[in-house]
């Protein structure tokens, strides 16, 4: 095992000496001004976009964006194989310059506390004020005020489409946010183009941005295809954008059964179940923003509604029966590439079987390519990778019909939900119940053999 420390820095003359907390970890400086003053790894992209949208954004919001793009560079270019000593936890420290201090500085370990949450491994950020020559990297310029009422994640996916079509059937105005990496998001302009056919032209409220970090970034280890930070990422992103608005909603729009991320069987306990989206991580998010003064309230529409429940409820439902298709919800849309499969719904792992679910009951068809066709009548080896998910959720079925009321105690299993009044814990356990026989309708035929 080795600690990490990922040291940002910002122009040429940020050279102040660092007080290392760990001199015998692996130090990698990532260096973010180039010589214009202008963010780099992306993070200028989406400033520059937001900007020309007559949105400006605080420099405490752009701290944290700068911090989130430390986050990203960690958590998806140290491996867990190699420089953890578990195979999973890792041991990180990140070095982040920031326009006040003294502002950032008491809420650090709690910024770790979230991480530790989000990824399983655990964390230590330390802050030190910005060269004066960077004490603002929002360059203020006189443009008329953006009247977005909102911010919205738009990810491509089923429950994002959805999200962004019942925002604008509503009148609503707002501001859509996306991270695009791989070839998988080019799904985001396709559900764009078809929405603003509908509702008016997407780009002056779209805003995508490319944030990322090559493979060989640090040195010695090989990158990690986990990416349980990811959504620190993308709430930092819409956070950005609504540090310039006044006080908008920040959507993220997560169906409540994936949104929970209950383990259906024993291996997916902790920091193998994501947590990208669960309700304690959102309230802390939410508790961050107050602390640092960000404006902006964090809700999630769907979080007590399944899946199917979404897809019926859909305000434009002659739109979404004509493009639900056209969104990515599939886990990793690559990973047939090694039976020579093109990129595509696998159709087997748990995104795709809530998502067959869903479009059946919900719209009565399903008109997607998945790898993995049929479900009807089929014999599967509990060995194969093709089945794990299925036997997952057919052993949870079993086990919600056997021991009626035990989903109050399972919702506890992935994170705790203190915020929230008995009443919303209820419902959390009811979302979480209908959600699991969603999907066993459309598995019920498939036979899982040892």
């Amino acid at each position: 095992m080795r600690r990490h420390s990922i040291i940002a820095r910002l122009g040429p003359v940020d050279k102040a000496k660092l007080d290392i907390k760990d001199t015998g970890s692996v130090q990698t400086t990532i260096r973010f001004i180039d010589g214009e003053k202008k963010l780099a790894y992306g993070l200028g992209q989406l400033i520059d976009a937001l900007v020309r949208r007559g949105v400006m954004p605080s420099e405490t919001a752009v701290d944290l964006s700068i911090l989130s793009a430390i986050i990203t560079a960690a958590d998806t270019r140290i491996s867990r194989a190699t420089e953890s000593q578990d195979s999973w936890t890792r041991e990180i420290d990140l070095y982040l310059p920031v326009k006040d201090a003294a502002l950032f500085e008491p809420h650090t370990a709690f910024i770790s506390q979230i991480l530790a949450f989000l990824t399983g491994d655990r964390w230590r950020i330390f802050v030190r004020p910005r060269p004066k020559e960077y004490a603002n990297l929002v360059e203020k310029k006189q443009l008329a005020v953006a009247s977005f009422d909102s911010v919205c994640l738009f990810s491509g996916g089923l429950d994002s489409f959805i999200g962004a079509i019942d925002l604008l059937d509503a009148r609503r105005n707002p501001l859509f946010i996306s991270h695009y990496w791989e070839n998988s998001t080019s799904s985001q302009e396709i559900c764009a183009q078809r929405i603003g056919a509908v509702y008016g032209d997407m780009d002056p409220r779209h805003v995508r941005a490319r944030i990322g970090f090559n493979n060989q970034l640090v040195k010695g280890s090989d990158s990690e295809t986990t990416t349980r930070g990811r959504s620190f990422l993308f709430l930092s992103m819409a956070v950005l954008a609504a540090s310039g608005l006044a006080n908008p909603d920040i959507v993220v729009p997560e169906n409540g059964l994936i949104s929970l991320n209950v383990p259906l069987d024993p291996l997916r306990l902790g920091a193998w179940s994501t947590r990208t989206t669960h309700p304690f991580y959102l309230a802390r998010w939410q508790e961050l923003l107050d602390r640092l003064g960000i404006p902006g309230t964090i809700v999630n529409p769907y979080r007590f509604q399944t899946k199917g429940e979404m897809v019926k409820a859909c305000r434009n439902q002659t739109l979404l029966k004509k493009y639900a298709a056209e969104t990515i919800s599939c886990s990793s849309i690559s990973k047939g590439r090694w039976k020579k499969l093109s990129k595509g719904h696998c159709g087997h792992c748990t995104p795709c079987l809530i998502r067959r679910s869903a479009l059946l009951i919900g719209l009565g068809k399903d008109d997607t390519g998945y790898a993995l066709a049929n479900l009807n009548g089929i014999k599967m080896n509990a060995k194969s990778a093709e089945s794990e998910h299925i036997r997952s959720f057919q052993l949870m079925t079993a086990r919600l019909k056997n021991e009626p009321g035990i989903e109050a105690a399972l919702i506890y299993k992935p994170g705790p939900l203190r915020d929230y009044p008995p009443a919303d814990v209820a419902r959390y356990g009811a979302v979480f119940k209908r959600g699991v026989e969603e999907v066993a309708m459309v598995i019920s035929k498939v036979t899982v053999e040892p």
